[in-house]
């Protein structure tokens, strides 16, 4: 018997904006409001507020805490100051990769992970196994909401509700926790769209009274609910992974592009001999972005070919809204993936011709594509 789909504490603002809702990792989520093109522009010019309240929340604290999330995670957690946070994943002992996070150190001793809603269940169940003994672990996924105001516009907005100018100009990967709206939040200045802005975690049940705080002051700036068709070509304009498209337990760091996140220099950690192996060898395969030439749009797992074989398969493909161009990502082999190589995307039985692009496709501040 299938679950019954779970629906945030924001569900009934959804329906009476209008929002068209679908099944998204087991929860019914807006996937748009006034339609996926006019979103992302009002992100892209203005800013957008987006229900993430579906992702997981885990919190880890006491005195064991920093080493514990040290050996559950690929990035350095013991030089991270209080007030930061950083991106990194979780990999298994093959070195793949289990999800990937972002790690907030609210005090010294207490930390906040956020991991992917289609995630929740493992990770909790893998942060429970890993931190037995070791320190204080408590899922409170089901306790927040988590609301991502994201643009432009985004600071003038959260001044707007009456946040504090140390809020507002939090720096980049920043996290406090204050009032805003009158409710207690904990404000971090990450996103997933390539835009400036802020998410902002607060109880579920104040989460509607934030929502429609956020919405009134941001009415002024063209601010608008946002769905997740848009926030899906966003992140993909910005190179920004899904996980379950274009990473997942059969892909490693390295030749997903995010090796950075991996060091090994920090210590043990779980995954780090196998991810050790992979750096001495080189990955067989990189995570390469790719913009249409032909007539077609790239969808996630399509055939790419080359000479007249399949060589990959496309993780995610859309047109980008901001660009007018057709783009997409796939793993190709390491001899593929220089940018210039010619590629074939495979639609509908037809070859269509398609060309390694650097990436991100899109960074703010212009509309060029950029060298990562």
């Amino acid at each position: 018997m299938t679950a019954p789909l779970r629906r945030s504490a924001l569900f009934s603002r959804h329906q009476a904006l209008g929002a068209r809702m679908v099944p998204f990792a087991g929860w019914e989520m807006p996937v748009q409001y006034a339609g996926v093109t006019r979103e992302h522009q009002t992100v892209r010019s203005a800013a957008g507020l987006f229900d993430v309240s579906h992702m997981g929340e885990l919190m880890l604290h006491g005195a064991g805490a920093p080493a514990a999330l040290d050996r559950i995670v690929t990035n350095d957690v013991g030089h991270l100051l209080p007030g930061s946070a950083l991106y990194t994943v979780a990999c298994n002992e093959q070195g793949t990769i289990l999800d990937d996070l972002i790690v907030y150190r609210l005090e010294e001793q207490r930390f906040l992970v956020v991991c992917n809603a289609g995630n929740r269940d493992k990770m909790i169940a893998h942060f429970a196994r890993e931190t037995a003994g070791r320190c204080g672990f408590e899922d409170r996924s089901d306790a927040y909401a988590l609301i991502a105001l994201q643009g432009p516009a985004a600071q003038a907005v959260l001044g707007r509700t009456g946040a504090g100018r140390e809020l507002v100009e939090l720096a980049r990967f920043g996290v406090a926790t204050a009032v805003v709206a009158g409710i207690e939040v904990i404000v971090a200045r990450t996103g997933y769209t390539g835009e400036d802005g802020f998410e902002l975690f607060c109880a579920a049940d104040a989460a509607g009274t934030l929502w429609d705080a956020a919405l009134q002051a941001g009415a002024p700036l063209g601010v608008a609910a946002i769905g997740l068709g848009a926030r899906d070509t966003l992140r993909l304009e910005a190179r920004l992974l899904l996980y379950g498209n274009d990473i997942d337990e059969t892909t490693d760091p390295f030749e997903a592009g995010i090796g950075w996140t991996v060091k090994l220099a920090k210590g043990d950690f779980i995954g780090r001999d196998a991810l050790v192996r992979k750096k001495q060898a080189g990955p067989e395969r990189k995570l390469v972005g790719f913009e249409m030439t032909g007539r077609g749009i790239a969808r996630h797992d399509y055939p790419i070919v080359e000479g007249g074989r399949q060589v990959g398969r496309v993780t995610s493909g859309a047109p980008s809204l901001s660009l007018g161009k057709n783009i997409g990502l796939g793993y190709v082999p390491r001899a593929l993936s220089r940018t210039g190589t010619g590629l074939g995307i495979e639609i509908r039985g037809k070859l269509i011709e398609a060309v390694v692009v650097p990436t991100p496709f899109y960074k703010r501040g212009g509309n060029a594509q950029q060298s990562s």
